[in-house]
């Protein structure tokens, strides 16, 4: 080799570019030309002699070792759990067993996930001919590694086949990491304010924070760390099972719907109380235990994010992936509690949607939801969370009752599908005598539903004993009314908006522009205001005039006035109101 043929066609081995890589080609009969020299200087030639490459990877048993690891524990130990994509079943699945087989006696691996392949969104096979091949690397740059890991391992089983949505992966970027971020950054925000420390770490001062009382705690502490327990307890067995799809979803819906939509936002009162009393300190370390916790959990399938969010929650700390995956506290678990809190969501989410129905915001206040009940196990648990649902859908008043007739008019769907398998020529026969159920009957199944019990229905050709899941019951609104359900808890919301409650819904519209004004001017949540409202609605008079004391509380404004809009400065902000818009004038007190 007269002289360097890499170097002579202008490589660099230490640019990495395909423009650089172009340059050269190491396939045969290119690459017989070079030649390496060894630590000693001798000559390295090619070796001319090739077995199929698959032997190479069915020895990886033996060549992760090296010939170091010789007569050691690990050269070609059996391995736990080995993945690869179904195409290599006749590949690498096949030499590992035989190499394994002839060498050792033994299987290569215990378990195996086959994965299916990645296609387009529409479940072709992506084709750079077909233009609908996804570049990863400008997937990895556009998103982010954590992403698009967390998309592709929670969107399908390994096994299926993989439908690959760009739009997917930015929810997944928006909803879940953003959601996290924000709780954290919530968090950090307000602990940061409040010199708050880690319980059992010593602070600036030296002095060392205690853990909170368990009798600190408040209902809403007690049941996220209930569900926090019980989602430890569920991620471990689905890791344990090689399930990263579940683990990732049940990570996923904790934290969007159980931490951030629920647990911070019904808790940031607490956060912002001036003072460090026992209460506030529970909140701090209940939240901080969530994140910590959620960060380990989630590291697996979002090794980069994660770390980082661990190492700003845990100071010092040498990496989240040498930490231990937290063990479930059963002592602490409460499935009760958890039922209850779920009625509580699923009720709120229910009159949310009623609200967003007739375009009614939630800040405007409404008298009552009547809630039927058909059990005194759910009127029990519907009672203990009141005070919560009645908060969150900001409505006066809940009432439950047991008697439907005459206020609400329930319907009945059999379920076909379920039901046709049982008693097949008689379908007819039964949709025929469901269309006719009367409503004390209706509401009887409805009961034995929630009670999880069987209905017998008498027909002419012989009894139909109803499970639930054969049937679907559902509400019609009534006037003045708008009811809806989802499974068995039905709610029906007043929807009339008297002039009381239109000023109160007033005052509260008000403080949100006031707030948002305030975050916009750059003030600090701690920054006491002047503010003035430039306004032509004459309802705004009547709101402030009963509410305004409420509006100063919530603004930390020490005065608001009233004006004409025409009297509004030129720095007055414009901002959108109910009706036309409105201007404000802030001022920071010193």
């Amino acid at each position: 080799m007269p002289s360097n043929p890499l170097k002579d066609k202008g490589f660099n081995p230490a640019d990495m570019s395909l423009e650089n890589y172009n340059k050269i080609d190491l396939h045969r009969p290119y690459v017989d030309s070079i030649y390496l020299v060894s630590s000693d200087g001798r000559k390295m030639v090619r070796e001319a002699d090739l077995i199929d490459v698959w032997f190479d990877s069915g020895a990886m048993p033996y060549a992760q070792e090296g010939l170091r690891g010789l007569n050691t524990p690990g050269f070609g130990a059996t391995a736990d759990f080995i993945a690869e994509g179904v195409d290599q079943t006749r590949g690498w699945f096949y030499t590992l067993h035989a190499i394994h087989t002839m060498v050792s006696g033994t299987p290569a691996f215990k378990r195996v996930i086959s994965n299916g392949l990645v296609l387009d969104k529409n479940g072709n096979k992506m084709s750079k001919r077909l233009g609908n091949a996804v570049d990863p690397f400008w997937a990895l740059d556009t998103y982010g590694a954590d992403a698009l890991r967390w998309y592709m391992l929670t969107n399908a089983d390994p096994w299926d086949n993989l439908k690959f949505d760009e739009g997917g992966v930015a929810d997944v970027r928006r909803k879940f990491f953003g959601t996290l971020y924000n709780t954290y950054a919530f968090f950090a925000r307000y602990a940061n304010i409040d010199g708050w420390q880690i319980p059992g770490q010593a602070g600036n001062d030296g002095v060392v924070m205690p853990d909170p009382d368990r009798a600190s705690l408040t209902e809403l502490d007690r049941w996220i760390i209930s569900r926090l327990n019980t989602v430890i307890r569920d991620v471990r067995a689905a890791y344990e099972d090689y399930d990263i799809k579940s683990a990732g979803r049940i990570l996923e819906t904790f934290v969007c719907d159980d931490v951030s939509n629920w647990y911070v936002r019904l808790n940031r009162a607490r956060f912002w109380a001036g003072e460090m009393t026992p209460d506030k300190q529970a909140a701090y370390q209940t939240l901080y235990q969530v994140l910590v916790d959620v960060a380990i959990l989630a590291a697996p399938i979002a090794p980069f994010y994660m770390e980082q969010l661990y190492l700003d929650l845990v100071p010092g700390a040498d990496s989240v992936h040498y930490v231990a995956m937290p063990q479930a506290d059963v002592s602490v678990i409460d499935a009760e509690q958890e039922e209850r809190m779920a009625l509580a969501q699923q009720a709120t989410s229910l009159v949310l949607a009623l609200r967003k129905k007739v375009n009614i915001p939630v800040r405007q206040p409404l008298q009552k939801v009547m809630i039927p009940v058909i059990s005194e196990k759910v009127r029990a648990a519907l009672e203990a969370v009141k005070g919560i649902i009645l908060g969150e859908i900001n409505v006066k008043e809940m009432e439950f009752i047991s008697d439907t007739s005459g206020f609400m008019t329930l319907k009945i769907k059999p379920n076909f599908k379920v039901l046709g398998k049982t008693y097949g020529a008689r379908m007819k026969e039964i949709a025929a005598a469901f269309g006719t159920l009367e409503q004390p009957v209706i509401a009887a199944i409805q009961k034995a539903e929630s009670a999880g019990e069987t209905y017998t229905l008498s027909l002419p050709g012989g009894d139909v004993v109803l499970n639930p899941g054969d049937y679907a019951i559902s509400s019609e609104d009534v006037p003045g009314w708008l009811v809806a359900s989802e499974g068995t808890l039905t709610v029906a919301l007043d929807v009339e908006v008297t002039p009381e409650l239109r000023c109160e819904g007033l005052a509260r519209e008000l403080v949100n522009r006031i707030q948002n004004l305030r975050k916009a001017s750059g003030f600090e949540v701690t920054d006491r205001i002047e503010t003035a409202v430039y306004a032509a609605d004459p309802a705004l008079a009547d709101a402030l005039a009963a509410f305004g004391d409420y509006v100063k509380a919530q603004t930390l404004s020490l005065s608001i006035g009233l004006y004409p809009l025409e009297q509004a400065p030129a720095n007055a902000a414009e901002v959108e109101w109910t009706e036309g818009s409105i201007k404000l004038n802030v001022k920071r007190i010193s």
